[in-house]
């Protein structure tokens, strides 16, 4: 069971570099690069919820779970 994390989909999806999306969600490119390599151990709600903002998606074009 895992779960796995599209954020490089919908950065490419948005034509978004991880630049960007550090500066619109002020998050470091250290903090979202663990993110999008899937490497990430938990995500704040408020941090989920400015890069759903900064990309213009729900939550679960992001994430998904797998068995």
């Amino acid at each position: 069971m895992a779960i796995i994390v599209h954020l490089d989909v919908m950065m490419a999806k948005r034509k978004m570099s991880l630049n960007e999306l550090s500066e619109r969600v002020e998050v470091t490119l250290s903090n979202l690069s663990i993110l999008k390599n899937g490497k990430a151990k938990a995500v704040r709600f408020s941090t989920l919820s400015a890069i759903c903002n900064a990309l213009d998606c729900q939550p679960g074009d992001i994430l998904e779970y797998v068995e």
